[in-house]
């Protein structure tokens, strides 16, 4: 059997400790998703009084969190249509290169969702900023690793993407 590897010029051969990592990453990941999603902070009870300041604090800081979550929306949205009227052109054009158009209008977007998600993760943490309660964090806890985990695969998918389309041209050339 012929163990030949392609290596892309700037690129680094993955070794056996990255694939480890790679491996070992989602894992983690997925099992601290679990985890905190199993964890029952019993006893809401957690009365304390509330100052001036901290009711001003929150009415601001939801207010930019609303923001937040409105610029993730815009770009998302924005990108998507973006996305949308490349491909129609790409339809319309009749292009023998579709593929390859596909594959870079898809590896735009993912690159945008990604951006969307660091948004709203961003939103997440300003809506814990005045006075959290244990379950707030543990909540943000949550949809921060989910968040992450989903940026994860998306920046590897970007990769591998990316990584094809390098070799596609190399083998043009």
């Amino acid at each position: 059997m012929n163990n030949t590897r392609i290596y892309i010029v700037g690129m680094k051969p993955e070794t056996s400790r990255d694939s480890l990592i790679n491996l070992l990453l989602p894992l983690a990941l997925i099992l601290g998703l679990v985890l905190l999603l199993n964890v029952n902070v019993g006893g809401t009870g957690e009365s304390r009084e509330t100052t001036p300041l901290e009711i001003w604090l929150k009415v601001i800081i939801d207010y930019l969190a609303a923001g937040t979550e409105i610029a993730a929306a815009v770009v998302i949205g924005g990108a998507v249509i973006k996305g949308i009227v490349a491909y129609l052109r790409l339809l319309l054009s009749r292009s023998k290169q579709q593929f390859d158009a596909t594959e870079r209008i898809r590896l735009q977007l993912g690159r945008v969702l990604a951006l969307g998600l660091e948004f709203t993760v961003a939103s997440d943490i300003l809506r814990t900023a005045v006075a959290p309660t244990r379950q707030d964090i543990l909540n943000l806890g949550a949809i921060v690793l989910l968040r992450t985990l989903l940026n994860y695969f998306l920046e590897r998918e970007i990769q591998q993407g990316e990584q094809r389309r390098l070799q596609e041209q190399q083998t043009i050339d």
